[in-house]
């Protein structure tokens, strides 16, 4: 039998097609596959099918057969089963850092680690309540140039910007570059967030990475281990509601014992509560004095009242009384 130009290619063929076309639901008989070859001008023989499928799977690809009223060959386990990749499409449909056009386009790969068949499940929408997509294509892109930074230890200098009514672009610094040495990122409040030592101002900072632009991975060794010695990533986000920056401050709350599980999942289980009589606790805790935090707590019913220090008490009580004077008026 002579050979086409496109003979070395049958098991590449083969093995696209099977991964393809076929799941536990949906096999395909020899007959079917020395037809699908043929498409591509490739000779085939059953016996040499047979050879075929059999060096597939000890390639490693979980070729199977089924015999009875449905027979045929097909992909038994994949590297992603159908609901790890269902996980991952939710995932990127209700992640609000991505355009919906990327979105879109990492939905589409998402799809190729099934079946076609299979796929037609994954073609469903996830509704989120408020669903905002960012603006900024470049996140992507910027995502993994901060990575990039962080595991080769470099500084990067970049622009910030925000927008104005107009949707255009009002850059901080007078559209000056910063320097800073990246530490972590951090996902918080559904957006990304690159945590990083700032060379102008000698502290650790956080920016919104989608506002993050013209990002460039210097060769400048990063900076701040010296003036941070003990800095820790999780620690920094724990302090930081909302990712707004203000003054830390040690605070206790008093909270109920049934506030425990409030505590722990903002604040992590190595948090020690001290019992306070039989039903309340107290904690003390780091955290950043912001709206945010002001606002979590009164989102909380009462369920955990700051007690101190007295400053924090004083802040927190000026903003009540601003917010009731502004229903009053």
């Amino acid at each position: 039998m002579a050979k086409s130009a496109f003979q070395k290619t049958k098991l590449l063929h083969l093995a696209q097609l099977l991964l393809h076309e076929t799941d536990e639901d949906h096999p395909i008989t020899v007959a079917r596959m020395i037809e699908e070859l043929g498409r591509y001008d490739i000779k085939a023989e059953r016996k040499s099918i047979y050879d075929d499928l059999e060096a597939l799977r000890s390639f490693g690809l979980d070729v199977q057969c089924r015999k009875g009223k449905s027979p045929g060959w097909f992909i038994g386990e994949r590297e992603f089963e159908l609901p790890e990749v269902k996980l991952l499409m939710d995932a990127v449909q209700s992640s609000r850092f991505l355009t919906q056009k990327k979105s879109d386009a990492l939905i589409r790969k998402l799809e190729r680690l099934s079946s076609v068949h299979q796929a037609r499940q994954l073609q469903r929408q996830v509704y989120v309540s408020g669903r905002i997509k960012v603006m900024n294509e470049s996140i992507y892109y910027n995502v993994d140039k901060l990575h990039t930074a962080i595991a080769g230890q470099k500084a990067i200098t970049f622009k910030y910007f925000d927008y104005d009514i107009r949707r255009q672009k009002v850059f901080h610094r007078e559209g000056r570059r910063y320097t800073v040495s990246p530490y972590g990122l951090i996902w918080n409040n559904e957006n990304y967030y690159l945590v990083a030592f700032d060379h102008l101002n000698q502290e650790m900072r956080h920016y919104r990475a989608d506002k993050m632009c013209e990002i460039v991975v210097t060769n400048l060794d990063r900076q701040g281990r010296e003036r941070y010695p003990d800095f820790q990533i999780a620690q920094y986000g724990q302090k930081h509601f909302g990712m707004y920056s203000g003054r830390e401050v040690t605070v206790t709350l008093r909270g109920k014992n049934s506030m425990a599980g409030v505590v722990w999942d903002r604040f992590g289980q190595e948090v020690i509560l001290v019992p306070d009589g039989e039903e309340h606790f107290t904690v003390t805790l780091p955290v950043v004095m912001s709206p945010q935090f002001f606002g979590w707590l009164f989102g909380l019913d009462g369920g955990l009242v700051l007690t101190g220090p007295r400053q924090a008490v004083e802040a927190y009580r000026q903003k009540l009384s601003a917010a009731a004077a502004e229903l009053s008026t």
